[in-house]
């Protein structure tokens, strides 16, 4: 098997955190210029590395192989949340750039080619995974008019003008050029570092609902409104979302997760009854039985409440992805490659994130593979993964794009 040098691996990874250095960590948000310093960097290490490197009209950076063979395709992102770590994305795309450096220099290689992707926008500063979207053709002309930069409103086609990017064409993918797709990550999770584990063997990426909930009640003066009378829609909102941590156990499944990420108050004046409140609520799960159980359940929940109380709740659905299943013959490959380099520490488990790769199975068989999150630490500039376990990650991953280029011929 093709064998990684740990020290250029290394070397590479810290030098991609000096662009947006923040910390120990980066801020580096999408087409910032801190992030288009680093597309046309890693675009030179991907020419140097033998690939046809280009960026293409949405800031993807993607490098060809010229090998004759059967090839991979493997990829991450290379922006980053804002103030937050250093190995979130670029770990999965520097993995990439080593795998086709080491298969380059591997004689018994020959023939074997990887081409390397960091995707745009994975983080979702414009809209989330925008950059594999486009790849796979589930990103329109129009969706890219209507992107807008989450945080101060830069139309995306601005924010493409100013990079440089505007007019070039969009890069598509060619399900027949490739046996499937990698991507490697950090977990993101403590399941890894807290067993002493090495390697994580993705079996799913789970699907992410997300909805807005809106609670219409009654503005007033919060000092002469009787309790009897008032219909706060703050109170109303909690109410329901104190129901739905109650209820949603009975139904979840072991590894399913829901959050409330943002709530509003209208007016939010301390001496106000709101008259209006809003809840951006998600769930999270790899079986759709169970996705489909706790969205009856918080609609009955809202049916409920406009029974019982005072206030007027309605529910919103915003987005509903669908779970992603990685490849059977491909999660084998990296247990194989793990039990070489690391036997009896790797273990199959879902991704509780969402990926580029979750796209990329839309069109190709597709993997992943977890290194361990010290303290279980992600999106926050302390995240960080032991140089022995990026370095481990790396060579096991390397084994299992050689493993399973060499099973399965190109779709």
């Amino acid at each position: 098997m093709p064998t990684i040098n740990p020290d250029r691996l290394l070397r590479d990874l810290r030098e991609l955190a000096t662009f947006g250095a923040y910390k120990t960590g980066v801020h580096r948000p999408s087409l910032s210029a801190e992030d288009v310093a680093a597309r046309h960097w890693f675009a030179e290490r991907l020419s140097e590395a033998g690939l046809d490197a280009r960026i293409d009209g949405i800031g993807n950076v993607i490098g060809y192989s010229r090998a004759q063979g059967p090839k991979m395709l493997i990829g991450s992102h290379i922006e980053s949340q804002n103030y937050a770590g250093w190995l979130d994305g670029p770990l999965g795309i520097v993995y990439g750039l080593e795998t086709a450096r080491a298969f380059r220099e591997d004689p018994a290689a020959a023939g074997l080619g990887v081409d390397v992707a960091a995707w745009f926008d994975e983080e979702g500063h414009f809209g989330s995974f925008l950059g594999s979207r486009s790849f796979v053709g589930l990103l329109s002309e129009e969706d890219i008019d209507r992107a807008r930069n989450r945080y101060d409103n830069t139309p995306l086609r601005e924010a493409l003008e100013r990079a440089g990017f505007a007019g070039r064409p969009r890069e598509t993918v060619r399900p027949e050029r490739y046996c499937g797709y990698f991507e490697a990550h950090i977990e993101q999770g403590d399941t890894l570092d807290s067993t002493g584990l090495k390697i994580g063997v993705v079996t799913a990426i789970v699907a992410i609902w997300q909805y807005r909930i809106i609670v219409e009640g009654e503005q007033n003066h919060a000092g002469t409104t009787s309790m009897a009378r008032r219909r706060d829609a703050g109170l109303a909102l909690v109410r329901l979302l104190s129901a739905i941590d109650r209820r949603f156990p009975e139904l979840a499944g072991p590894r399913s997760v829901w959050t409330t990420g943002r709530i509003t108050l209208d007016p939010g004046a301390p001496s106000i009854i709101p008259g209006r409140a809003e809840a951006l609520f998600q769930f999270r799960d790899a079986d759709t039985a169970v996705l489909e159980r706790l969205h009856a359940e918080l609609f009955r929940l809202v049916e409920e409440a406009n029974t019982t109380g005072r206030c007027t709740l309605s529910v919103e659905v915003m987005s509903q992805s669908i779970p992603a299943l990685m490849d059977e013959a491909f999660q084998q490959a990296i247990e194989a490659a793990a039990a070489r380099h690391c036997p009896g520490r790797a273990m199959r488990m879902p991704s509780g994130a969402g990926h580029d790769a979750q796209y990329l199975a839309r069109r190709m068989p597709a993997a992943m593979l977890f290194v361990p999150s010290i303290g279980g630490i992600s999106h926050h500039w302390t995240e960080n993964t032991s140089d022995e376990d990026i370095v481990l990650g790396c060579q096991v991953f390397c084994d299992a794009v050689a493993h399973a280029l060499r099973a399965r011929p190109p779709a």
